[in-house]
């Protein structure tokens, strides 16, 4: 069985993407798993350059198909923002309720609370020039805080086709209709199709 590294520190994402893999003709492993413990400074600008970044990078040092996601928030009143620095936002060392908090701060007084989750798989082949990339977004509004579900800004994300926040749905709903599970399902399906 081929070796598929999922090269992400943050252990909530990583189980997320192992579940939404489901069972391929791979075995998953994590960085940990190869006792990779350096962190990869995320100096690019969209959502794809970060996640080619990773991919990239911590292929390298495993030789191994490697896959990398960057993903975030958009909120259009916020000029986009907090987007590549969503989990940045407000400064370092704040969790997900500051981020959140910070967030709904700077929306006060904003009528435009249209937002979009978007994420990047990035997957770097050995002996490839080239790193695939897929990417999913899913639309919806930004609200006040709901649900106890998910991670990030998930309680604060209302998608109206469910009326309910990804705070408020269980994490099998989230992986059908969430920008994750809309790249990583472009990414399994290149997979099948394709002789690595």
């Amino acid at each position: 069985m081929k070796q598929l590294v999922i090269a992400t520190k943050n252990n909530k994402k990583l189980i997320e993407i192992q579940t939404l893999m489901g069972k391929q003709d791979y075995c998953l492993k994590s960085l940990e798993d190869f006792g990779i413990f350096k962190k990869i400074e995320e100096t690019g600008h969209t959502f794809e350059e970060n996640a080619i970044i990773k991919a990239e990078q911590y292929g390298k040092i495993t030789g191994i198909l490697t896959i990398a996601d960057d993903s975030g928030l958009e909120v259009d009143a916020l000029n986009g923002a907090p987007g590549v620095y969503s989990a940045r936002y407000g400064g370092l060392g704040k969790n997900d309720s500051d981020r959140n908090a910070y967030l709904l701060e700077n929306l006060k007084g904003k009528r435009n609370l249209a937002a979009r989750f978007t994420c990047v798989v990035a997957l770097w082949q050995p002996g490839l020039q080239q790193t695939k990339v897929f990417e999913g977004i899913i639309e919806g509004v930004i609200t006040e805080p709901k649900g106890d579900h998910g991670f990030g800004y998930d309680p604060l994300f209302y998608y109206p086709p469910i009326e309910k926040t990804f705070g408020e749905i269980s994490i099998e709903e989230k992986h059908r209709i969430s920008h994750r599970g809309k790249a990583i399902k472009k990414a399994v399906e290149y997979l099948q199709q394709t002789t690595l």
